[in-house]
């Protein structure tokens, strides 16, 4: 009998070949499928790079869950070759620098005075957020592509063969462990699961959305994201693989061939939906949502009721970022390691800058006013919007003030 590692391997294999058939390897090219070219661009917004670091080196491999976070004292980032590092948000030195001598895919996630990464062999680590300091390292066994979640006393981590794992923060025990069927053939991926009060919220490759206990590891609901449809295989791919959004007590998430929605976080109960196709998934802000199709045009819907407020095809088929909320726009990394900056209100380009020539495959991180980049050739980056102030033309305070 096959069992569901093997079945899950076996199909990203094949999702790794139609991937390569998909890029021309086994096809004739198209101009048609070409990137859309960058047309020259006179910046509306004074984009400044603050500072950059080396975390390790680039990623060999397409897709890996590396992408940086903050805890509000320190910015964590991690690298596939096995470096964690933790740097000083305002400077970019670094404080701790671990190497955990294995193959990082996922994370890091910090929260509790921990941070946690996760191994493509299928371990957990958890290090002490002050030190750095390893603290336990269990085997979930699989391989994940998802950030973990940190919540209390739990670490969930989600792997790639639809698993869902709950273990102690303090010893890495297993408190529970839920499983999903796994189609046939699935795209290679993972959404990080996310934390709705004393619910996590994951997303698998059957195209579910599913609310568990924190605490028990019951199953609260379960939705129905993204039905597969079709005769084939191919067709039939509806995997749930890219960022779930939560916004007070809506949740918002997209699949593969399916629809993107607004679920409530009580009652798994879908508010609105909308027909389209995306593997990143649902940024949100307090106004509006925010995808990038699989064809790589960008599309921001009203948060209430999904009425699409516009959509950009600068970069089609450059292998956008999702797109994320940063001060009045949304910026997207592309393949080819340049960030790209649009209008939150009408999505016209207003500024682009490059962090280097390798591809940008997470989206950027937004803490505060600063926005960190992590590219794939292992550095991070921290960039900020420079509002020009004008010149006063009268002192602050009166020359003129009445003397008692």
């Amino acid at each position: 009998m096959t069992t569901l590692r093997q079945r899950a391997g076996l199909a990203g294999l094949i999702a790794a070949v139609l991937l390569l058939s998909s890029c021309g390897i086994f096809n004739k090219k198209d101009e048609e499928a070409e990137p859309k070219e960058l047309v020259k661009l006179e910046n509306q917004l004074k984009i400044k790079r603050v500072w950059s670091t080396k975390v390790g080196s680039k990623s060999e491999f397409l897709l890996v869950g590396l992408r940086p976070a903050g805890d509000g004292n320190r910015i964590y980032a991690a690298s596939q070759n096995g470096n964690v590092i933790a740097v000083n948000p305002e400077s970019g030195k670094a404080h701790w620098k671990m190497n955990l001598d294995i193959e990082l895919s996922g994370g890091p996630a910090v929260g509790e005075g921990v941070v946690a990464v996760v191994s493509a062999d299928g371990f957990a680590i958890a290090l002490d957020a002050a030190s750095g300091t390893e603290l336990w390292r269990e085997f979930v066994g699989g391989e994940t592509l998802a950030r973990p979640l940190i919540k209390g006393d739990s670490i969930i981590v989600q792997t790639i063969d639809s698993r869902l794992v709950c273990l102690a923060r303090f010893d890495g025990r297993m408190r529970w462990e839920i499983e999903q069927s796994v189609p046939l053939l699935t795209m290679r991926g993972a959404s990080s699961p996310m934390s709705v009060g004393a619910l996590v919220v994951a997303g698998f490759d059957n195209g579910r959305i599913v609310a568990v206990n924190i605490e028990t590891g019951d199953i609260e609901w379960d939705s129905m994201l993204a039905l597969p449809t079709g005769r084939s295989d191919l067709d039939r791919l509806s995997d749930v693989d890219g960022s779930i959004s939560v916004v007070d007590q809506d949740i918002y998430a997209a699949g593969y061939q399916g629809r993107l929605a607004s679920i409530a976080a009580e009652s798994g109960q879908i508010l609105w939906s909308r027909e389209m196709s995306t593997y990143v998934g649902v940024a949100a802000d307090w106004n509006s949502v925010y995808t990038t199709l699989d064809s790589g045009e960008l599309v921001a819907m009203s948060r209430v009721g999904g009425v699409e407020a516009w959509r950009n095809d600068d970069l089609l088929r450059r292998d956008p970022t999702l797109p994320v909320p940063f001060h009045t726009a949304v910026v997207a990394g592309d393949f080819e390691g340049y960030l790209h900056f649009f209008s939150s209100i009408d999505g016209k380009a207003v500024a682009r800058t490059r962090q280097g020539t390798m591809a940008i495959s997470s989206a950027p991180l937004v803490i505060a006013n600063r926005l960190y980049v992590q590219s794939d050739d292992g550095s991070l980056g921290a960039y900020e919007i420079i509002q020009d102030r004008p010149k006063r033309s009268a002192p602050d305070v009166s020359e003129t003030a009445d003397e008692s």
